[in-house]
């Protein structure tokens, strides 16, 4: 497996970045957006993490796209790894999915609606993996501690990461508040700004969650500007295409210029 880099920021460094599709769809589709993904981290010096699910467990759909096999896609997910030389993170749903995820990734990753589900973080921080907890719709910053806390006490040594994504707005669309992000990283943890996933508009009446992609920007350059230690965006050739999120998803052939004013805003405010 591999070596998680460096999460925590300091003045000195850039923020690192969780990116991939939403779901493992084939081996082949993987392989070349990590390809795209880790030219581009590899020239800018962005650490970087490949994100793929293996099976999407929260559709509102019973017909909906969940995945292509468990074991086919964690071991695209493992070649991903090997090939690049990249840690690779992926959703788990249950306390049983977590060994054996961990066989294949390098940091296991808790969906919002689950982040209370003290089973399921106890199992995710045995394994010794990493955990990226995303923090709840329905939570402050400040509740994910008690996250943190499920975790530590668990496993002293786990490497915890927590993630925003938005809370809730009505009934069909999320806001974020980004006092969240000072707030978790005061806990002593890497955060991440979840920057697709925070402009969906679940629960659309077609039963297809919907999105605000042209925002992506705009959450990610906040996020900086406040000090987030990574970012997260889910990223397809083709979202239109994708058999999951693809109402979010940023376009790939757009994710290196957002990067690099990225990198400037970050180093315009190391200056200071």
């Amino acid at each position: 497996m591999h070596a998680i880099p460096k999460l925590k920021n300091t003045d000195s460094n850039r923020f690192f970045l969780m990116a991939g599709p939403c779901a493992i769809e084939d081996r082949d589709m993987a392989l070349r957006i990590a390809e795209r993904i880790v030219e581009l981290t590899e020239r800018l010096r962005i650490p970087y993490i490949f994100k793929g699910s293996y099976r999407k467990a929260n559709r509102t759909r019973l017909d909906s796209f969940t995945g292509i096999g468990d074991e086919k896609a964690l071991r695209i997910l493992q070649e991903v790894g090997e090939t690049f030389g990249i840690p690779t993170v992926t959703d788990i749903h249950e306390s049983g999915e977590a060994a054996m995820a961990a066989e294949y990734v390098d940091v296991l990753q808790i969906p919002a609606f689950l982040c209370r589900q003290t089973d399921l973080l106890v199992a995710a921080a045995q394994t010794g993996k990493a955990v990226n907890v995303k923090k709840g719709q329905f939570l402050s910053g400040s509740s994910m501690k008690f996250a943190v806390e499920k975790i530590r006490e668990t496993n002293p040594d786990a490497h915890v990461i927590l993630t925003d994504r938005g809370n809730s707005f009505g009934y069909g669309d999320l806001v974020v508040d980004f006092r969240n992000l000072p707030e978790m990283q005061s806990f002593g943890v890497p955060v991440v700004m979840d920057c697709t996933h925070s402009l969906q508009q679940p629960n659309q009446g077609s039963g297809v969650t919907g999105g605000k992609p042209r925002l992506i920007a705009t959450i990610a350059k906040a996020a900086i500007a406040v000090g987030t230690d990574g970012l997260f965006i889910e990223t397809h050739f083709n979202p239109a295409e994708a058999k999951s999120d693809g109402a979010n998803m940023l376009p790939l052939d757009q994710l290196e210029a957002l990067l690099t004013q990225l990198v400037r805003i970050k180093e315009a405010l190391n200056e200071k």
